[in-house]
Parts: C-alpha cells; structure tokens; sequence
C-alpha cells in the first residue's frame, strides 16, 4: 500500500528573470514501512521537497498525498492538525524547546492536541530511545545524541503515517551517527514505520531500502537496493 504519493510536484520561489525553480515536476510513492533514502548535491532541492512532504511549505504546483489525504487541498489550520498527527519531524538541529524537561518535549504533540499520553507506549519509546533516567531534564542538560534521541521520541509518539528526518546525523559525531541510524531503522523494521531520510551521507544511504537521487530539482535515480 502507497503511504505516500507526490504527482507533478513543483516548486517556483521568486517570479520573472530571477525565478528559481526549486523542484521540477516530481513524482513518485512510497510505500507503507519502506526506509528511504533521498540524496542529493546542495542546491539539488533535496530540502524543498523534504518541506513539500512535511507540510510546510506549500508547493507551487502538484499533489502530495499521504495516506490518501491531499494535504495541500486542507487549510492551514487544518494542515497544521494534520502534520502535528500524521506527519513525525526529526531535524538535523534537534528543535527541542528548551523551558520544556525531555518527557514533555515527547509528548507536546499530544497535549497540543488534546490526547492523553499513552504511559505503556511513551515507556517503551523512552527505554528504547534510552531516556529512562533522562526524563525530567532539559535539553541543555543533554548531549547531542541524547537531544537527537529525544526529537525521534516526539516524532514517533503520535504513530504518525511517516516520519521525516532531515540530516539526522549531520550534528553529530560518528558514534552517535551510528547509533541514531540503528534506531531509526530498528523503528522502522521492528514498528513497520515509514522512515524517508534526507542526506548527503552515502553511508546511510547504503543501508536503506530504496534511493531517490535528486538533482537540479528533478529525481535523477530512483533504485531498489533491498526489496
């Protein structure tokens, strides 16, 4: 089943002689449980599209459907419902809040929606992630792994249709670059979690599934590595 489909997606920032044409007629899906890899040079629109997917910047053209919602038909408020459910979010510069302890930074998803936090759920994300003894500190009292750790717990904790990392391990050390991929992938295989990860990072573009090259905004490979 196609958890996600992107039909002829473009992306045009300026207007005239100085348009820049970010993305440039995109398409393709991914199915439900595949770790995807999208690569791409700087300036390639690996980032655009990883907005595009996210719901946060609107496309100039084309559909993004996840599971078979055509998130750019929704409004904004709508559209900011829909992300926050269905949509986990894993940023290269963590984006925790700082005043909020590591377990509320988890669950702020759900309290800004209204849900009460699954315990039996949150406990396993936090043993898994490590975080047990970790729960009541700030991010400023964490390392960079251990804040990384804390961004896939948030992005998991509504089960959200797909999560979206983008450059995950670019802060990092090797170590702790290690150890991040093994989790993602450990979530993805052992949960069937839809994992697509933005990268420069060859490396982890071997471990993944599929690879979708992008280059001068178009998909310029897009291969199988495990089916």
């Amino acid at each position: 089943m196609d958890i996600l489909k992107i039909e002829n997606l473009s992306k045009i920032y300026g207007k005239g002689e100085t348009a820049v044409k970010a993305l440039d007629n995109v398409s393709f899906s991914i199915k439900k449980g595949e770790f995807v890899v999208i690569i791409g040079p700087s300036g390639s629109g690996k980032s655009t599209l990883l907005h595009m997917l996210g719901g946060v910047d609107r496309p100039t053209s084309g559909k993004v459907l996840i599971d078979n919602t055509d998130i750019y038909s929704l409004d904004e408020t709508q559209l900011a419902i829909f992300r926050r459910r269905q949509i986990g979010l894993i940023y290269q510069f963590y984006n925790l809040i700082p005043i909020l302890t590591v377990e509320e930074n988890i669950t702020l998803p759900l309290l800004l929606d209204g849900h009460k936090v699954d315990k039996e759920q949150f406990n396993q994300i936090v043993t898994v992630l490590g975080l047990e003894d970790r729960l009541q500190h700030l991010p400023n009292q964490l390392s960079g792994g251990q804040q990384q750790r804390v961004s896939i717990g948030r992005a998991l904790i509504s089960n959200p249709a797909i999560m979206l990392a983008d450059e995950p391990t670019g802060n990092l050390d090797s170590k702790n670059s290690n150890e991040i991929i093994e989790l993602l992938k450990m979530f993805n295989k052992t949960y069937n979690q839809t994992l697509i990860v933005i990268t420069h990072d060859e490396r982890i573009a071997l471990q993944a599934d599929r690879v979708i090259a992008i280059e001068d905004g178009r998909v310029a490979k897009d291969e199988v590595i495990r089916p």
